[in-house]
């Protein structure tokens, strides 16, 4: 177990994501032009839509609140890689570690019951319209978004105060560009099976919004097919291929990632942690702004009303 001040002494060491000076310089460029991306488009999502007043309903609602986890998704991680480049360091001390490691999982899975939040809301408005308003009630959308943050907080304190109760002697580097619960586990010399079913249970709750986006997105095909018409199918689909762009970009990462044994794990799967710790939520508003014809007429009234004035 921990000395009374060995929690405040240890220091862990960042490898990187490849751990290769050179291929380090080309993350770091990347990192750099990912965060400021991430950023801007981000907060134009939410002043678009918080600026027209076309956007207020259910669907831009949960968009909104998309775009605030995304935003802190990425600073929870990016900030650090880019200042420990600059300074030539890769050093994080321990509540450092323990605080990033924290709020990744909770946004991580903040933004997963997001999205699924985002899913049912879709699936209410293709296969139910006449009771859509009544359903999809200001109270309802407030109530599924804190029970997204009360879950994804609910879910990461666990693992972070049992983390904090291991043991860590010899090697401290961390295979990773941030600290990730995995390969912190892997540098225990504690004893960690109960921390790996823990983990496995997060990983089963991370889960529980896919299976709620398959059932949504299977009422969604189901109302479809009994559409008559090729306007209305190509109606439905359009309201749904943004939405569905991200969900495969955000769980296809993160299964390739979590969906295997701990011992299989290596510095080489860190490549698949930057597709959805910075990737994905630079992506998801030119997704949704692309392909939306209301996103982009809200965007271009928010320029318009900056130029002029």
């Amino acid at each position: 177990m921990w000395g009374k001040n060995q929690s405040s002494t240890l220091d862990f060491i960042l490898l990187g994501v490849s751990g290769q000076q050179k291929q380090e310089d080309f993350f770091f460029i990347l990192f750099l032009l990912i965060y400021p991306i991430t950023l801007i488009g981000n907060l134009l999502i939410i002043l678009a839509i918080c600026t027209d007043i076309r956007l207020h309903n259910p669907m831009y609602f949960f968009l909104v609140n998309l775009s605030f986890v995304d935003i802190f998704f990425s600073s929870v991680t990016i900030p650090k890689v880019l200042t420990n480049h600059i300074l030539r360091t890769k050093i994080i001390s321990f509540r450092g570690c323990l605080t990033q490691m924290y709020f990744m999982i909770a946004l991580g899975n903040t933004d997963s019951y997001i999205l699924a939040a985002m899913a049912y809301d879709r699936a209410v408005a293709i296969s139910r319209p006449l009771h859509y308003t009544i359903i999809m009630s200001p109270r309802t959308c407030v109530l599924l978004v804190a029970g997204s943050w009360v879950v994804g907080n609910a879910n990461a304190l666990p693992h972070t105060l049992l983390t904090a109760s291991l043991s860590f002697c010899g090697n401290q580097k961390v295979a990773n560009f941030y600290c990730d619960i995995v390969p912190l586990l892997k540098l225990s010399c504690s004893d960690i099976h109960f921390n790996v079913k823990m983990m496995y249970l997060g990983v089963g709750v991370f889960s529980v919004p896919l299976l709620c986006i398959i059932i949504s997105y299977v009422w969604v095909f189901s109302t479809v097919l009994r559409v008559p018409s090729i306007k209305g199918v190509r109606k439905a689909f359009s309201t749904c291929g943004s939405h569905l762009t991200v969900v495969f970009l955000y769980y296809g990462t993160v299964m390739g990632m979590y969906f295997r044994p701990l011992t299989s794990y290596s510095l080489k799967h860190a490549v698949i942690t930057v597709m959805y710790m910075t990737v994905t939520p630079m992506l998801n508003p030119f997704i949704y702004s692309l392909r939306n014809r209301d996103m982009k007429a809200a965007l271009r009234k928010l320029f318009s009303k900056r130029i002029s004035s």
